[in-house]
């Protein structure tokens, strides 16, 4: 791949959540004709629903050493922070397999370090595209706090704390009474919190990415509402993208799709293990609570954010598939849980929601180009970091379609390290 012409044929995207994006911005600044191709309008699947977090802290993998130890236990909580839907078991058997095997501690170290490369630089990434979008104030520099309710909790994560301090992760760790006066609307309930300063904060991520897509088009872009079907391939690359609608001429793909890039993958001959992690949340309008940054668990594995839009409750991990109907009952177990933050939260006029965080079985996202089609270029699998990574991960793909050197080994992301 060269450096761009307005004159070739366009970069063609396909998937316009976040990184897809994100991706479609960046090539359109580096001087490329870029058409994002999506079934629906940007940002209403995954990227819709997300904690609206941006982070560079996120060194630690899903997948810690013990996570074999606590399988049983996922099947059996359909609401723990962690389940699996025993219908689903058989399909999840093989991603299920690999990732455990990627939670050992050499493999968890070497995730690590491979996460700290991929997220240094993740919020100055998104400086170019917000000024651009003339939405620099959408993103705050809050910080975000980590707390913990008892000291068996607070203990039991130490490893991972230790793993952040060895990726040069900046954080406090604060007694009680120092997290009650950072942030004062929590009840009185933790033994201990840990807080982040170099985290950010969309607003409202919904509206984030349909402002970055208004941007794209204003800036030349072009988005069209079209399903992929297939791709005509020659001479070991791609020269058209294949929709219901018709046929694409391309100088270059771009498969972002999420969770959805499974199949698409698969046309060109490649079946990664992307699994997808069923996320949900409640969005409380006027929750009574006015918190002043972010706040998670990772004891109870949710996160509670101020947007402009009222407090969104979200998190938890259900692997479970596509196709499965939602079980509200976590989204209960999310209010439930933030109720005992922020006692008396309000829920009239609540928002539900679930959707799929695209996951691989080792934390780390495939970004790079497709073994056996020089000109497809991969970007999914973010997981819990899609918002984080969104706009690190347009940045690369653009230096890749441009044939330059993102700066980075990016050996750790290929597709075909399974």
């Amino acid at each position: 791949m060269t450096e761009a012409s307005s004159a070739e044929q366009p970069v063609v995207v396909v998937g316009a959540g976040i990184i897809g994006v994100c991706c479609a911005l960046y090539l359109l600044r580096g001087g490329h004709r870029v058409i994002l191709l999506d079934r629906g309008a940007p940002g209403e699947a995954t990227s819709f629903g997300n904690g609206s977090i941006i982070t560079e802290e996120a060194v630690v993998p899903v997948q810690t050493p013990g996570v074999a130890r606590r399988v049983p236990g996922m099947l059996l909580d359909p609401l723990g922070p962690l389940s699996i839907r025993w219908g689903y078991l058989p399909k999840l058997a093989p991603w299920l397999l690999q990732f455990v095997q990627a939670s050992s501690p050499k493999h968890v170290e070497a995730i690590s370090i491979a996460l700290k490369a991929l997220l240094t630089g993740a919020q100055s990434a998104y400086q170019p595209l917000v000024e651009m979008a003339g939405i620099q104030d959408m993103i705050q520099r809050s910080g975000w706090l980590s707390v913990y309710e008892t000291q068996k909790g607070f203990q039991a994560y130490q490893p991972m704390l230790e793993l952040q301090r060895r990726r040069g992760v900046r954080f406090d760790v604060l007694p009680a009474e120092e997290l009650r006066q950072l942030e004062p609307s929590l009840a009185p309930i933790f033994d201990r919190g840990v807080f982040y300063p170099d985290v950010s904060h969309t607003v409202n991520n919904f509206r984030f990415v349909q402002e970055l897509a208004a941007a794209f088009v204003e800036g030349g872009g072009e988005i069209r509402r079209e399903s992929v079907i297939g791709f005509d391939r020659a001479e070991a690359s791609v020269k058209a993208v294949l929709t219901e609608a018709g046929r694409i001429d391309c100088s270059a793909t771009v498969i972002a799709a999420g969770a959805w890039s499974k199949n698409l993958t698969k046309m060109l001959g490649w079946r990664p293990p992307l699994e997808t992690e069923r996320g949900y949340h409640l969005t409380l309008p006027e929750p009574g609570v006015s918190p002043r940054l972010p706040v998670y668990s990772t004891e109870r594995g949710f996160v509670c954010t101020p947007l402009e839009n009222g407090l969104r409750i979200a998190g938890t991990v259900e692997l479970g598939g596509l196709k499965a109907e939602p079980n509200w009952k976590r989204a209960e177990v999310l209010y439930d849980n933030a109720n005992r933050w922020f006692p008396g939260l309000e829920r009239s006029g609540e928002t539900r929601w679930m959707g799929f965080r695209p996951s691989m079985p080792d934390s780390l996202p495939v970004i790079g180009p497709t073994p056996g089609c020089r000109n497809v270029l991969l970007a999914f699998g973010h997981g819990h970091c899609g918002l984080s990574l969104a706009g690190r991960t347009g940045e690369i793909i653009a230096e890749l379609v441009a044939g330059r050197d993102p700066g980075i080994d990016m050996a750790p992301y290929r597709v075909d390290r399974f």
